[in-house]
């Protein structure tokens, strides 16, 4: 993220990072998702702030303009520009850090915001597995590699909905399976390399064309989120899945398969 981006940006983070707090301590299971604060003007945003603040509609629509603004520079901001982390550092990409190292098993500590020695040494564990210079600093390679493998806490929001709206009905495996699906996905060249990519790419997910992707997951579908981001892939590495008694696409057919869970055909 730039530093103008951050800068438009930081005040909703803090929002999220402060309603997140109370979870840091408790790990798993994972919270109710809290609502995404977007920095988009949606309907019910006018009624809101016609009723609380009685503002005119000039006011209103500099408002309007500011959110269009900070959704623009949000879009336009490098997804992969981090701070460079090491021993002695502290904030928010701290967090962010002890998060995703949490979610593989490899840092089991309180989540504090600093990096100690035993974030360190959970740094250079995750640099090992994955073929980095383990030398416990967190610079380029190795949030490419982090956000490659791993979630954030707001991507794994993301994660459990999609998780959720495609598959609440389906067998435990069938829901991790649309997990790993997603997983595979960030990893590969085909796909976009975020989660917000890949579950927002135009067309990728019925759930979230027809909105069924807002409503709250359950803790089973974080659990389904976990498992699939630690590595557990009953898909054998499919990228598309589809219900054979739903799907439209002559295409989709096309595709190799690779296994069937509950009601979704896996392929690749």
């Amino acid at each position: 993220m730039n530093t103008f981006s951050f800068g438009v940006l930081s005040g909703l983070k803090k929002i999220n990072l402060a309603a997140d707090a109370a979870s840091r301590l408790h790990f798993p299971p994972f919270p109710a998702p809290m609502p995404i604060v977007s920095g988009l003007f949606r309907p019910l945003t006018r009624p809101t702030i016609v009723s609380e603040g009685g503002m005119n509609m000039k006011t209103i629509r500099m408002l309007i303009f500011l959110c269009v603004l900070a959704a623009g520079a949000m879009a336009a901001a490098p997804a992969h520009a981090s701070a460079v982390l090491k021993q002695g550092s502290a904030g928010d990409y701290v967090w962010d850090l002890q998060y995703r190292l949490k979610t593989i098993g490899l840092f089991d500590q309180e989540m504090t915001g600093y990096f100690g020695s035993h974030t360190r040494q959970a740094v250079v564990r995750f640099q090992r597995n994955y073929g980095l210079q383990a030398d416990g600093v967190v610079g380029p390679a190795t949030w490419k590699a982090l956000r490659k493998y791993t979630l954030n806490k707001s991507e794994m929001d993301i994660m459990a909905r999609v998780i959720y709206s495609e598959a609440r009905g389906e067998p435990y495996k069938g829901q991790v399976a649309v997990g790993a699906v997603v997983m595979n996905r960030i990893r590969s060249n085909q796909f976009p390399d975020t989660i917000r990519g890949v579950v927002f790419q135009k067309g990728a997910f019925t759930a979230v064309d027809d909105g069924q992707y807002w409503l709250t997951p359950n803790a089973t579908a974080y659990k389904a989120a976990l498992d699939a981001v630690r590595g557990w892939d009953p898909t054998g590495g499919a990228l598309y899945y589809f219900n054979p008694k739903t799907a439209t696409s002559k295409w989709i057919w096309s595709r190799p398969q690779t296994v069937t869970i509950g009601n979704h055909i896996f392929a690749r």
